[in-house]
């Protein structure tokens, strides 16, 4: 939950933002200067990418949370039991060592959302969020039947 109401609190402060922008982009476009116009134009591509980067980023975790409850319903979540820090992120050097299998499941079932999904949990907990997030998008994309 407490994930949540920060995803809240920063899409929030980001349509605050990109409402501000907004509004001085159009104090520049309206300003009758033509280098004040230049840069108001310039300005509106910014709140449309923020928008875009939002709308990604929120869809992404939302797809991402119901392809875990599914796995979860399934009882095909990783039962192994690694040990966590105070911050509560697992011990690499444990987490690494699974990796191996999951990354074996996928190279076997290269079309399964779940083997992905896992495979992208195990990535997370080596610390590799770069990786887990394209694994995690590629389960995506197999679940709802989209190819690589």
């Amino acid at each position: 939950m407490t994930a949540r109401i920060g995803v809240a609190v920063m899409a929030i402060a980001l349509v605050l933002y990109i409402a501000l922008v907004a509004q001085f982009t159009w104090l520049l476009l309206t300003s009758g200067d033509p280098v004040g116009i230049a840069m108001g134009a310039a300005l509106v591509v910014l709140p449309l990418v923020a928008l875009w980067a939002l709308g990604r980023e929120l869809w992404f975790g939302w797809r991402a949370e119901q392809l875990a409850g599914r796995l979860e319903a399934e009882d095909a979540t990783p039962s192994e039991q690694i040990d966590v820090r105070t911050s509560g992120r697992p011990v690499r050097d444990e987490a690494a060592a699974l990796f191996p299998a999951y990354r074996d499941e996928v190279e076997a079932h290269p079309e399964d959302w779940r083997a992905w999904f896992r495979l992208g949990l195990a990535y997370d907990g080596a610390g590799d969020r770069r990786r887990a997030r394209e694994a995690v998008r590629t389960a995506i994309r197999l679940e709802r039947g989209t190819p690589r």
